[in-house]
């Protein structure tokens, strides 16, 4: 395989290049474009020209610098081996290929997809989507050799994207409800993936029949399809080990394989908590889950919502705080699907003496309640405010208790829980309750000022140094 025709140096090195707004020449898709996509099928061999590249609209070197444009991906494949439940991990390589150009960066998957090209490549001679599509049918019949034929479209026009896009959003459907017939219960084997590493090294996703990839391009058939094809390629298999605890769905396989993927800097990790040991973060997940202590219940945002949350602040700036490979309890990447998964986040839930996980949900974006709005109990969907409902915690308060939402049943336990923590404290004078700390903030010169007391906080430190300052003398005149 040769790139020598291709202006700028291609391999895995560059995955993980940032280009920034001031570096690129043109964005495609991303947040402020409505409809975009990547999708890949598996086509019989009469339906392929190999190595052909279409473009339908605008191509890259027509475009004006510091533009952004609607971007469809299709990738065709066909081979004797092929089989449709490959199509979805074939799909989540695009990723992984794009950003193996330099000068290239691809972020997110499905209808989320967003690519910055930058002004260094397009002045090197990268000035045509036929040099990535032939970059891409390269990748995809050298990595993956069952591939014996593919063939690449891009649709960069308004109007010729739309047709392409149902079809992706109706295929995209499909695959999601295949993968909710089955659950962890049914099955004796998980999957890992780590495509994301180039992005947040000491993240791995576990791929379960009941918890699907942040991103929500691969489910467990797909994993399960690609670990068969190729062994040790980025999907493997994670024998789920002993169930050290159901509720929270702890495995002391997950346990081993987060150990070693992280390289021992994550150690244990709860697949149904968002709270305790959460799962790690990448940077592609569709959404993320929020803790809202105020009310003690947590709220969803995903990527395509442009405003800011409940909590006051937009996705960028909690997706900032979520990935990266952290373990973040009270901020935790996930898939929509996962959302309508009976284990949904039912650590946090149930422990607190409510009937799931989706009942700690108080607040999401109403683009997210749309879309799922059919698979969540019938009884709880009109109790679970929008944009539209509520704007500021304090009208988010007063929303849950006229509707009667089910976390009012925690807060009488939350309040007596700290009622007791602070006449703890005060009783004893130097004694600080676990997960509360509390400090003086002084006001103006010193004198008067407020206190801050954070609950349920873990604060990790190597060494506190405390320093008398000396106060300095004035300077004489």
């Amino acid at each position: 395989m040769s790139f020598e025709d291709i202006p700028v140096p291609i391999g895995p090195v560059y995955e993980g290049e940032r280009i920034r707004a001031k570096q690129m020449y043109v964005e495609l898709g991303g947040p402020k474009m409505k409809k975009h996509f990547e999708l890949c099928k598996v086509v019989d061999k009469k339906e392929i020209t190999d190595g052909q590249v279409t473009i339908h609209g605008i191509d890259l070197k027509d475009m004006e610098e510091g533009s952004t444009h609607p971007i469809g991906i299709l990738v065709e494949v066909t081979g004797p081996e092929l089989e449709v439940d490959l199509e979805a991990v074939f799909e989540r390589r695009v990723h992984e290929f794009c950003n193996f150009v330099n000068g290239i960066m691809h972020l997110n998957q499905r209808y989320t997809n967003w690519l910055r090209i930058s002004k260094t490549a397009v002045e090197k001679g990268f000035n045509s989507f036929q040099l990535l599509g032939a970059v891409l049918i390269r990748l995809y019949k050298a990595e993956l050799p069952i591939i014996e034929q593919a063939q690449v479209t891009f649709f960069t026009n308004e109007k010729e994207i739309e047709k392409p896009y149902t079809m992706a959003m109706e295929i995209y459907d499909k695959r999601d409800e295949r993968a909710r017939t089955i659950h962890d219960e049914d099955v004796d084997m998980f999957y890992g993936c780590v495509l994301c590493q180039s992005f947040a090294p000491t993240h791995a996703c576990c791929i379960t029949p009941d918890r699907t990839s942040l991103c929500g391009s691969i489910n467990w058939f797909d994993a399960r399809a690609a670990a068969k094809v190729d062994p040790k390629g980025p999907l493997y298999e994670v024998p789920p080990g002993e169930c050290l605890d159901p509720l929270a769905g702890e495995y002391t396989g997950v346990n081993e394989m987060i150990k070693k993927r992280s390289l021992g800097e994550i150690n244990r990790i709860f697949l149904f908590s968002g709270m305790e040991f959460p799962h790690t973060s990448c940077g592609c997940f569709e959404a993320i889950d929020f803790y809202i202590p105020e009310v003690n219940g947590h709220g969803i945002i995903d990527r395509n919502y442009g405003d800011v949350a409940i909590n006051g602040l937009p996705f960028s700036a909690m997706a900032n705080q979520t990935g990266g490979g952290k373990q973040m309890p009270g901020f935790n990447g996930i898939s929509i699907q996962y959302i309508i998964s009976p284990k949904y986040q039912q650590y946090d839930g149930i422990s607190q003496g409510l009937n799931s996980g989706i009942e700690t949900v108080v607040w999401m974006n109403k683009g997210v309640k749309d879309r799922i709005g059919d698979f969540l109990p019938k009884d709880l969907l009109p109790k679970i405010a929008t944009e539209e409902e509520v704007t500021d915690i304090n009208a988010l308060k007063q929303w849950l208790q006229d509707v009667d939402h089910p976390i009012l049943a925690t807060w009488a336990e939350a309040l007596a829980e700290e009622e007791e923590e602070e006449e703890e404290w005060e009783a004893e004078g130097a004694m600080v309750p676990m997960g509360t700390m509390g400090m003086t903030i002084p006001g103006v010169g010193g004198a008067g000022g407020f206190k801050v007391i954070l609950k349920n906080c873990k604060v990790v430190a190597e060494a506190i140094i405390i320093k008398k300052i000396e106060p300095k003398g004035r300077k004489k005149k």
